[in-house]
């Protein structure tokens, strides 16, 4: 798998899980050397040479064990809104990574989360009155950072290619999707080419949890499809069936609810979706759960604390006098 395969096992929620070193053929054959340390380590040259590649093996593993907190830095610092360190995290992935499309593609979604913050897209009274999506007023995109995006999303795609079963390489194509489906509707307003990429996004995860069911990250991308089709007027919804949509809402808040219990990069915005997705049921309680949750896991992002003391102010005014 290359130097993708390294990150098989973090979605798991276990990004520190190391490699651990296997001693293969060569090993078994040299059984002799590890018998005696002391005599043996010294029997020969060719003990010596197999201790020393085996020392060198094990550095390399360490270091290799130790890379995907790179990436869990990256999305920390997302989540925290401190997109330029975030930025700059995922290039040295990248640096480190050239042929791992998952470095490109955290990049993009940098942009994507930037371009967020500063149209003030995802405050929460955005998303729950529905007429925020149906809008024909677009946003005034950042020109730059779009073309950076863009050109972030197209090389991860390229990367994604050239290995298209890759566990990590489908994962990278449904986050591309996923991310280019929001810029679409959420900036641009473009509802055909968003609606196309998210059946894009959710025939690529299911792809990937063919292969492997507990990738939970994957299962955001169920997710939002069929909560956020689900919530669309009777009509809206009869009409993205015929086009192939998935609208059971019940489905949908499941998966959203088992990416952030058990996701790993994507379980924050999971969190984040249940949250309004609480508040658009008037479940206070739940919403104001996993907004201290998500103050207590990421403090630098004020868009939490805002949301709940927005709702309880709005609490406090629908209490009787």
């Amino acid at each position: 798998m290359g130097e993708s395969g390294t990150r098989a096992s973090w979605p798991r929620g276990h990004p520190d899980q190391g490699v651990r070193p296997t001693i293969g053929a060569e090993s078994q054959s040299k059984r002799h050397c590890a018998l005696s340390v002391p005599g043996a380590l010294w029997a020969g040259h060719s003990c010596r040479r197999f201790y020393a590649a085996l020392i060198l093996f094990s550095f390399i593993t360490a270091a290799q064990a130790a890379t995907p907190d790179t990436l869990d830095r990256g999305y920390a610092q997302m989540y925290n809104l401190q997109f330029a360190e975030a930025h700059q995290t995922f290039h040295e992935w990248e640096r480190l990574h050239p042929q791992d499309p998952l470095g490109p593609v955290s990049d993009a979604a940098a942009y994507l989360f930037s371009e967020f913050d500063r149209l003030h897209i995802l405050q929460s009274e955005f998303f729950t009155h529905d007429q925020h999506f149906v809008t024909d007023h677009k946003l005034t995109p950042d020109p730059l950072l779009k073309r950076d995006f863009e050109a972030a999303i197209q090389a991860s795609r390229t990367l994604a290619a050239r290995a298209p079963n890759d566990t990590n390489a489908l994962f990278a194509a449904l986050l591309c999707d996923g991310l280019e489906s929001d810029y679409a509707a959420l900036i641009e307003k473009r509802y055909r080419a968003s609606f196309q990429q998210m059946k894009a996004g959710s025939a690529a995860a299911e792809r990937l949890l063919a292969q492997d069911p507990t990738f939970y990250d994957a299962w955001l991308a169920v997710g939002v499809e069929n909560y956020m089709l689900s919530i669309k007027p009777a009509p809206v919804r009869w009409l993205l069936r015929l086009g192939g949509g998935q609208t059971d809402r019940a489905m949908g808040i499941e998966k959203l609810r088992l990416t952030a219990e058990k996701g790993h990069y994507l379980a924050p915005f999971a969190k984040l979706l249940l949250a309004v997705a609480a508040m658009r049921d008037h479940d206070n309680q739940r919403a104001r759960e996993l907004l201290a949750g998500l103050i207590r896991d990421y403090p630098q992002n004020p868009l939490y604390r805002q949301e709940l003391t927005r709702m309880s102010a709005l609490a406090s005014r629908s209490v009787p006098q």
